[in-house]
């Protein structure tokens, strides 16, 4: 079973304390398809300038991803640079230049209307529903938001939050959002928006996912060595939704999703390991299913 994954395609330049990487792969589409491709076929929409390199799109086509979907439109590719400060937790972005991402407007090409899981990547809440606009009833639907579509398009995402089965976002933002200092109530004001599920993610600490009546905390795989944050997030998305693509289920249970989210957050301990990509290129499922292995262990008590 496939997943559906639309979002944003960009050339990242990250600098840290320790190093400097221009042009690299960036964007949610780009790290939640990768993330995903290693549990299920994925189909990507998104959009890209002609200057967009070409070993992006052999790296995509080598994970089998299908790439009709992907617009190559006359211009720029999406740019954004970032620094980092010795804790990875605290940066500042330098410059965004939107190019033609700012004009973006997705379609969906015959047959992806019909794909059961859908990721709507962290893009506009309103380009979200545009999207879900075009599909077919979906088995499953997954969107991730952040704090700018918080602020800029507050009423956009709450209209979007009834017709998603989970919403995706982080701890500061669901305080934004909810107004709740306290995760826990946070969580259960985002699901009296409309969504079935909440997910939120707590970064090194982990996530917290909820329901109208059950709960499950997922801790963060732990690392020595953190080399980029940068599409952790996106990548934690991807795995997420990929797994519960590969799982091939007429229904998803809540049960399936403590397992989706597990997935989900192992994806995002190898991404953060390399700058971009890098981690998310060659893994092998071996390698995954001894983390998720290890994980396991850790857990058990």
């Amino acid at each position: 079973m496939s997943v559906l994954i639309v979002g944003s395609i960009a050339i990242d330049d990250i600098r840290t304390p320790a190093a400097h990487y221009p042009d690299l792969l960036g964007g949610s589409a780009s790290y939640a398809a990768l993330s995903a491709s290693y549990f299920a076929p994925v189909s990507l929409v998104g959009i890209v300038g002609t200057d967009f390199p070409q070993r992006y799109l052999d790296l995509f086509r080598s994970r089998k991803i299908d790439l009709n979907g992907l617009e190559i439109a006359n211009g720029k590719t999406f740019r954004w640079a970032g620094e980092y400060e010795a804790d990875m937790n605290k940066r500042q972005t330098l410059h965004v230049e939107l190019n033609v991402f700012e004009t973006f407007r997705p379609r969906l090409p015959s047959g992806y209307e019909s794909i059961p899981i859908v990721l709507l990547g962290n893009i506009s809440p309103e380009l979200q529903a545009h999207v879900l606009s075009q599909t077919h009833r979906p088995r499953f639907v997954v969107a991730d938001t952040m704090d700018l579509w918080i602020m800029t398009t507050r009423q956009e995402l709450l209209e979007l939050l009834p017709r998603v089965d989970l919403l995706v976002l982080n701890d500061s933002e669901a305080r934004q959002f909810t107004e709740e200092d306290n995760l826990i109530r946070a969580g259960r004001a985002v699901l009296a928006l409309g969504p079935r599920y909440v997910a939120i993610k707590k970064g090194e600490h982990g996530c917290i996912l909820l329901s109208q009546d059950r709960f499950f905390s997922c801790g963060a795989y732990p690392l020595e060595t953190v080399q980029d944050p940068t599409g952790a997030g996106d990548t934690f998305a991807g795995g997420l939704a990929g797994y519960l693509s590969g799982q091939n289920k007429a229904e998803v249970t809540f049960d399936d999703l403590k397992r989706a989210v597990v997935h989900g957050s192992l994806m995002a301990s190898f991404c953060v390991e390399a700058f971009s990509v890098q981690r998310m290129v060659g893994l092998s499922e071996k390698e995954i299913s001894q983390r998720y292995d290890s994980f396991v262990a850790m857990s058990h008590f």
